[in-house]
């Protein structure tokens, strides 16, 4: 099955370099009309500047695709909605939405001012939510839509110096999650992207032949299957260096103890079985835990 794009219309955040312009550039190719937002800061978020979506617009007409850019902040939600009203405008409708943008400022949490924890938050997690809720309604109309969050590793599993991106990123799962339910009758289908990559964000943090590896260009391919329409829904896909692998929260089996004044020092005896993997679920909602635990309670009344 070839993955293509003719007809669609897709809008890219943070597209102006580094991974969302080859996603930019990869969905044009396959036939997509693209908007390029960009807000054209530096890494930590500072600045702005037109010319980063524009050249990436530039490349994607002189290849014979058809594109847009755009220069709004995607922590400005009234800017966020003129950016989507602009797509469809020029095309009529708004297919797919890649969730790209981003900004660092790493430091060890002793260290971090939280204006920077705030700000990183507000760039990720509520410039995702503004993308998406700006979206959603046409997508509604249409009953069609493919939504690619970005996570990352730091998200799923922590890494030392970014717990401000880290909780950025794995609330976009959490998005996500929701969204995907909600989304689902529909036509609108959400999933997640993990990349592992060299970019502008990464090139300080690794020596120069893992940076050789993880070419950003590995990524791209995760981020067409999910946003074509043949995508899954609710999906973490992990992405790098030519290897590709899927993220899961999962629900153990757990135990039943009861309610008494005992609880604690039994479930500190037995955390071990609570923490065995061996039978464990991936929920199909959040309904899952409660459904499990009160199955327990009743099975040990009868």
């Amino acid at each position: 099955m070839a993955i293509e794009f003719e007809g669609r219309v897709a809008i890219v955040t943070g597209a102006g370099g580094g991974l969302g312009r080859l996603h930019a550039l990869a969905l044009a190719a396959r036939g997509a009309k693209v908007l390029v937002n960009d807000l054209g800061g530096a890494v930590d978020g500072s600045g702005s500047s037109a010319t980063a979506a524009q050249a990436v617009v530039d490349e994607i007409r002189a290849a014979g695709g058809q594109a847009l850019a755009n220069g709004a902040s995607v922590t400005d939600f009234a800017a966020v909605q003129a950016m989507v009203q602009q797509a469809v405008d020029a095309w009529g409708r708004v297919d797919i939405l890649v969730n790209n943008a981003g900004i660092l400022r790493d430091k060890s949490f002793a260290k971090m001012d939280m204006d920077d924890f705030r700000l990183v938050v507000e760039v990720h997690l509520m410039g995702a939510a503004h993308c998406c809720k700006a979206v959603w309604p046409h997508m509604q109309a249409q009953n069609y839509g493919r939504i690619v969050m970005t996570t990352s590793s730091t998200g799923l599993y922590g890494n030392f110096g970014q717990a401000n991106y880290g909780a950025a990123k794995l609330a976009q799962v959490g998005l996500m999650q929701t969204l995907a339910i909600e989304g689902a009758k529909h036509g609108i289908h959400v999933n997640a992207l993990a990349p592992t990559a060299a970019t502008r964000m990464t090139e300080g943090l690794m020596p120069e032949a893992v940076l050789a590896a993880l070419k950003p260009e590995a990524v791209v391919p995760a981020m067409l299957v999910l946003a074509h329409e043949s995508a899954p829904t609710r999906t973490t896909l992990c992405a790098g260096a030519g290897g590709f692998e899927a993220a899961f929260i999962t629900l153990t089996e757990g135990v039943y103890l009861g309610q008494g004044d005992q609880v604690p020092e039994q479930l500190a005896a037995q955390l071990a079985q609570v923490l065995d993997r061996s039978g464990e679920q991936v929920p199909a909602s959040g309904a899952a835990q409660g459904t499990l635990e009160v199955g327990k309670a009743m099975a040990a009344a009868r």
